[in-house]
């Protein structure tokens, strides 16, 4: 038997051990998983997608450890070059076409798509609802120099904002003034902002669809949907180990083949359908060779 003095001895040995226990435990957790950084359009992150899709690879990669760091495509592209991702998720292709040419983006594939529209107020003083999406920026942009409508832009340099500012630039018009708000911040604040001024402002479908059904949109409606400028690409990159340091290739790889697997498109095609009533994003397999004949057209309607 035990007691006094060697019982605390024998204790305090065996809290010891536990603690070395422990700590060679931490120790090699820590050295065994892997961390992938990945710079991310913030309309895939915000809607909870990534998530969705991150915990699913864990499951079957409980070693890796997935970081979204979720900016605007600009942004996003601009840490890639940086060495501060291994890989990109955005939808800005005329931004992306400068990175896949001058080599920092590498095995670029289309994975998703959905739309961007055009919300405003359910009064719509511009009188949109229903048009072409350029017919719409004209009408948008009289009834703001004339002083009936108010306009959010995210200017934020974000897919978004690249696509608003083709918008404008294809139907010949710079817009500017009082009328011409810029948030400078993400989808979601944006569409806030634009619900709290009943403003128009040019969302991606996801994002308002999230924000809608939570009730935080209550002076604000899709007013167009339709139109051949309004479709969303979204490309997944890796970067180019070759050129910047410090990229974790395989990871990077293994998690892309992962986005256009079946798994991966099943998980794309089916994220919001209980919720949502339908997907708030929709795969890309079976639509690839289309989808890129769009991604090239919009990198001709060039760099604004």
């Amino acid at each position: 038997m035990i007691t006094g003095k060697n019982s605390k001895i024998t204790i305090a040995l065996v809290l010891a051990i536990v603690s070395i226990s422990l700590s060679l435990y931490f120790l090699q957790q820590t050295y065994s998983t892997k961390v992938l950084r990945v710079s991310t359009t913030t309309s895939l992150y915000a809607t909870g997608l990534l998530d969705r899709l991150a915990d699913e690879y864990r499951r079957l990669h409980p070693d890796i450890i997935i970081q979204f760091i979720a900016v605007g495509s600009g942004e996003a592209l601009r840490k890639a070059s940086r060495g501060d991702a291994d890989m990109v998720l955005v939808h800005a292709p005329n931004l992306e076409k400068q990175y896949v040419e001058d080599n920092t983006l590498v095995e670029g594939d289309i994975f998703a798509y959905n739309f961007f529209i055009i919300v405003g107020p359910k009064e719509d003083p511009a009188g949109i609802r229903g048009l072409d999406p350029l017919e719409a920026f004209r009408k948008i942009y009289e009834a703001g120099i004339e002083g009936r409508a108010l306009f959010v832009s995210r200017g934020d340099e974000s897919g978004t904002h690249q696509r608003e500012k083709i918008l404008w630039s294809l139907v010949g018009l710079k817009p500017s003034g009082d009328w011409y708000i810029e948030s400078g911040s993400g989808m979601s604040k944006t569409l806030l902002i634009a619900n709290e001024k009943n403003a128009y402002t040019l969302a991606d479908t996801g994002t308002y669809l999230k924000l809608k059904l939570e009730d935080r949109l209550p002076y604000l409606e899709a007013l167009v949907t339709r139109g051949d400028v309004l479709i969303n690409i979204y490309s997944v990159y890796i970067v180019n180990p070759e050129k910047i340091s410090g990229v974790n290739y395989e990871l990077a790889k293994e998690f892309k083949e992962f986005l256009v697997s079946g798994e991966g498109q099943g998980i794309i095609g089916s994220y919001g359908v209980d919720k949502y009533g339908k997907p708030l994003f929709y795969p890309a397999t079976g639509k690839k060779d289309e989808l890129k004949k769009q991604w090239l057209k919009i990198t001709e309607w060039g760099n604004v």
